[in-house]
């Protein structure tokens, strides 16, 4: 092939040719380290908005705004956060914004969840976000969440992390009586009212003769426990948000530790790089915002979610203590935002789902989305070629490899994402984010070398 065709046809780079040195090497191991001591710690919305703030006010930023202020977080209701860094250039000239969620699926506790049956304590659920719900099954899972108490009183819980702590589980069918469930299409044979999780077995007052006629013996001792660690009763769990997780920390996948292993990823990966790329760009000619949301994974529905006015408020506070007066339909309109979500990588063992020329590729850096949607592009945002273009020629100068896919084949699904409620004010904005495997599980896997890229993407867009 002359050196002329090679010029004229697109090459993808892989990440591990660009970071090849040794000091690369170095930097994405560093990074990789960070990020799994962050997803193991960061399970829920509550946690990830918790960490961000401290760590936020540690780098200075302040939580009083006023025209003296260069930067600044807000967090609100404890499940969303805006941090701003102000630019050297004013408001009416944009800013550069990375919208991520920190919201992941799971299995949520029902307000009324515990009860007895068997012999066995109980937990009843309802999932969160797009699951499949056979992949919770027969795990050891960990309970993750808050308690209000009537007199406003806030107690975390957290049970299943600690080494000696217990977990907690959702039993399934063992093999020889399930003949007739292998029959079943996946929807039918996995009902969501079967996940449910086992809390307990040992009965309240044993080896007391007169209590031993008691009903519910087992839900009552689950409650002592409940009190005794938590001081809350049943009624309490009316007023709870409590979530069960995958227990454990991430770990590093592959013979050669090249990959992550861990829950969260979607979309907690892109939560850390635009946070580590926040940190690190310290100087920035336009204003910098970082927005972290809760609810993606159910439509962006809620005061917390990307639907809500939470942003609005919150720039026109910007607005109000940086440039007074100022229109905020001005600052929306020359605004540039990256919806940092993640992709589906190609997986080798269901190749017949992706098209593979517009799939994403773990190893080949972020991938840009430039519409997302399902089938007609339906509930798309649909990127504009002139931002697409300035994004090609940051990420090019800047070094970091980077790949454009769609979300499998046209016809066979699709998904959405934060973008569209961003487009709404008319500023330019694309999806961007690494390749996953295994989206949505309970173990996702993600590459070392495509979370160090697009820590080191966000930055250039950060910085630009």
């Amino acid at each position: 092939m002359s050196k002329k065709n090679i010029e004229l046809e697109h090459q993808s780079r892989n990440c591990w040719d660009v970071y090849s040195s040794a000091s690369d090497k170095k930097a994405v191991e560093a990074c990789a380290k960070g990020y799994m001591d962050f997803i193991t710690r960061c399970k829920t919305e509550r946690e990830t908005v918790d960490f961000v703030l401290a760590a936020a006010k540690a780098a200075g930023f302040s939580e009083t705004l006023n025209a003296k202020t260069k930067a600044y977080v807000h967090a609100q209701r404890g499940k969303t956060v805006l941090l701003a860094r102000r630019g050297k250039k004013p408001l009416s000239e944009g800013f550069r914004l990375i919208g991520a969620h920190a919201d992941t699926p799971r299995i949520d506790l029902k307000q009324h969840p515990l009860y007895e049956d068997s012999d066995l304590g109980l937990m009843k659920t309802h999932y969160y976000g797009g699951i499949r719900k056979y992949q919770w099954l027969a795990r050891a899972l960990a309970l993750h969440g808050v308690v209000v108490k009537k007199d406003g009183t806030m107690v975390k819980v957290l049970v299943g992390e600690d080494p000696s702590d217990p977990v907690l589980t959702i039993t399934d069918l063992l093999p020889h009586l399930a003949y007739k469930q292998v029959e079943q299409k996946v929807s039918d044979a996995f009902e969501a009212e079967k996940l449910n999780a086992v809390v307990g077995h040992e009965p309240a007052g044993r080896g007391d003769e007169k209590k031993a006629k008691d009903k519910d013996r087992v839900k009552r001792h689950v409650l002592e426990i409940l009190h005794a660690r938590y001081g809350i009763t049943e009624s309490d769990l009316f007023s709870a948000e409590l979530q069960l997780v995958p227990a454990g920390p991430a770990r590093s996948v592959g013979l050669d530790s090249s990959m992550i292993g861990g829950y969260g990823h979607d979309d907690r990966s892109c939560v850390f790089a635009a946070f580590e790329a926040l940190l690190a760009e310290k100087t920035p000619e336009h204003t910098q915002l970082v927005l972290f949301w809760d609810k993606e994974e159910i439509g962006s529905e809620g005061a917390t979610g990307a639907q809500s006015l939470f942003f609005e408020y919150a720039l026109q506070d910007l607005v109000d203590a940086w440039s007074p007066g100022l229109r905020l339909s001005r600052v929306f309109e020359r605004g540039m935002a990256i919806s940092a979500d993640v992709n589906a990588a190609v997986d080798p063992d269901h190749l017949d789902v992706f098209e593979k020329l517009n799939a994403a590729y773990m190893g080949y850096g972020p991938c840009f989305n430039k519409f997302t949607g399902h089938r007609g592009k339906v509930g798309a945002n649909d990127a504009h070629p002139e931002f697409v273009a300035y994004l090609r020629n940051l990420l090019d100068k800047a070094n970091v490899p980077w790949q454009m896919a769609e979300l499998g084949k046209v016809d066979l699904g699709g998904g959405g994402t934060v973008a569209k409620f961003l487009a709404v004010y008319g500023m330019d904005v694309i999806d961007m984010g690494p390749a996953v495997l295994s989206m949505h599980s309970p173990f996702e896997v993600l590459g070392k070398s495509d979370l160090y890229a697009t820590v080191q993407a966000f930055r250039a867009f950060l910085k630009s």
